[in-house]
């Protein structure tokens, strides 16, 4: 955990009374802002919280897929903590969503997508990452349409799963949901980030050493 930070949960601050989404905010649980390394290399992007996220106020745990997700952040030393844990020991990760908040009856409109954009772009910009991945298709069509010159028809998260996109300012590296991915498709993104731990991934930004 980056040594100026002093919670992985919302390290940053951001509004947890957030409403600038109506009729959503009469319907949500809580708010599930980013948790995680504030200084660190990856940052994994959802869609929005799942119902177990929104019951522990922690990205990606809470449930069966959160579990997988957070054992696969294991075996690729991210996560130091067993998958089932509601408090995951991140290091060198945030997870975050596009939208903080949970309907319980649908996916979030393109317009609360927009209106939670900000928190997404200030988690980027004070973190400074050098890869982002996006977990499933609709992170990566927005964030691929928004950090790549790929056009948006292009970009599928089952066949860029584990693959390396070119960015601008970033590399983007798609995952397939945890709650939709195969044991073969989990190995091969374990198998792929291993790889890439093993490149100078670093070196386009000459980031500080941890």
């Amino acid at each position: 955990m980056d040594a100026a930070q002093e919670t992985r949960y919302n390290p940053f601050g951001m509004d947890e009374d957030c409403r600038n989404c109506e009729g959503l905010c009469d319907v949500r649980e809580r708010v599930v802002h980013g948790y995680g390394d504030a200084g660190a290399d990856f940052v994994f992007v959802g869609e929005r919280p799942s119902a177990g996220a929104e019951r522990t106020g922690v990205p990606f745990t809470g449930d069966a897929a959160g579990e997988r997700f957070q054992d696969v952040l294991g075996q690729i030393g991210l996560n130091h903590s067993l998958p089932t844990s509601d408090e995951p020991e991140i290091e060198n990760a945030y997870l975050t969503y596009l939208t903080r908040c949970r309907h319980p009856d649908r996916d979030p409109t393109d317009a609360e997508v927009a209106t939670c954009e900000p928190f997404l772009n200030a988690d980027l910009r004070m973190i400074n990452p050098e890869i982002i991945v996006p977990v499933g298709e609709r992170a990566l069509a927005e964030i691929g349409t928004e950090y790549t010159t790929t056009p948006a028809d292009d970009l599928d998260v089952v066949e860029h799963h584990a693959e390396r996109i070119r960015g601008r300012g970033f590399e983007l590296m798609p995952m397939i949901h945890p709650g939709s991915m195969t044991t073969e498709q989990a190995d091969a993104f374990v198998t792929a980030f291993l790889d890439l731990l093993d490149t100078d991934y670093r070196q386009t930004k000459g980031r500080r050493g941890r």
